[in-house]
């Protein structure tokens, strides 16, 4: 693994980055000005021309950025990491010719959402997406969540239930089974190595950025199957990570989740992800997948009191909504028109 490993003992402390779920916000950093983004604005990589419609909508304090298409039932999609919104540009339009109305937004701190100097616990962001879904007028939503989204999107499915319709997970076991596996499985902390490494401060960012952001391409390639990204794809992925600010507003929830374990407002969020998610929940899962294990993933359901569904997908790797999204986006559909999905 190129980024900088680190033991959970060894991991220095950093104070700016711990912020607990109470923290407040704190001011909005402006997106930063075009001219820092090699090969093109910030705006032009963030907001590319397409099928969908740009805005900005305000919510728990700040301003995020999000494309949207269709009209009918709300389906809030929700990026990982490295990625920002453009990572789901194939289920925005199979979803909103299905009848749904599809918006993909961009997570605080990354692609053209603010970045703000604190609230990247998760559960300031879970508040940050249910208080998106109010913003559009929605009465409610169905989470689809890849990686950290799916992170987010389990958290805001048991913080706000009620504003939770559905729940499909990508590539991201529950976080109380995140947490465990992490802890008790050598080979999930080894595949996660990256995140023990984000525990130092500024070194990761810095490698982040480096060369402009190849390090984000090579991340892309070795996390992926046998299904290669397109060179156009990891380019995009690359010129957004060099938005300044974007590396280290990216990196910051996966600290709070390491450095949280043993303080009071870490134990005080496990126990509160122990209520049971109440909503329908599709699981989705690239059987190739080396950064999230499939034995991590696989066993999420003891925590959900609804029909729950798990898809595992042959030969596909940590992102399959991208490295096959016809399959991804046929079973994503069946499954959010189904009136009665199946255990």
């Amino acid at each position: 693994m190129t980024v900088p490993e680190t033991s959970p003992a060894t991991a220095s402390p950093d104070p700016a980055a711990s912020a607990s779920p109470a923290a407040p916000a704190g001011p909005a950093l402006p997106v930063p000005a075009p001219t820092g983004v090699p090969g093109g604005s910030a705006t032009s990589v963030v907001r590319p021309e397409g099928p969908w419609a740009h805005r900005d909508v305000a919510a728990n304090g700040a301003r995020f950025h999000i494309a949207e298409m269709g009209d009918g039932p709300l389906v809030l999609l929700l990026h990982g990491f490295p990625q920002f919104w453009w990572t789901w540009r194939h289920q925005l339009p199979a979803l909103a010719e299905a009848g749904f109305r599809a918006v993909a937004m961009d997570l605080r701190g990354v692609g053209g959402s603010d970045r703000t100097p604190r609230g990247y616990d998760p559960a300031n962001l879970a508040l940050d997406i249910t208080g998106v879904i109010r913003s559009l007028g929605e009465p409610d939503a169905a989470l689809v969540g890849h990686d950290l989204g799916g992170y987010l999107a389990w958290t805001a499915a048991v913080m706000r239930p009620k504003l939770v319709r559905r729940l499909a997970v990508s590539s991201m076991p529950h976080p109380r089974r995140w947490r465990s596996a992490m802890l008790a499985d050598p080979k999930q902390s080894s595949a996660s190595s990256h995140i023990w490494g984000f525990q130092r401060p500024w070194i990761p960012e810095r490698r982040l950025v480096a060369d402009d952001a190849a390090l984000v391409g090579r991340l892309m390639r070795e996390w992926s199957g046998p299904r290669q990204p397109e060179d156009e794809a990891v380019e995009t992925y690359r010129r957004a990570m060099t938005i300044p600010s974007t590396a280290h507003c990216s990196i910051e929830p996966y600290r709070w989740m390491v450095r949280s374990m043993a303080r009071p407002d870490g134990i005080q969020f496990n126990r509160r992800m122990k209520r049971p998610v109440r909503v329908p929940t599709l699981h989705l899962h690239g059987s190739l997948d080396p950064v999230m294990r499939t034995r991590s993933a696989a066993g999420s359901g003891e925590y959900v009191e609804a029909p729950y569904r798990w898809r595992l997908f042959d030969g596909l790797g940590h992102f399959p909504h991208e490295e096959d999204p016809v399959a991804f986006s046929t079973e994503l559909v069946n499954w959010l028109k189904d009136p009665e999905p199946d255990r």
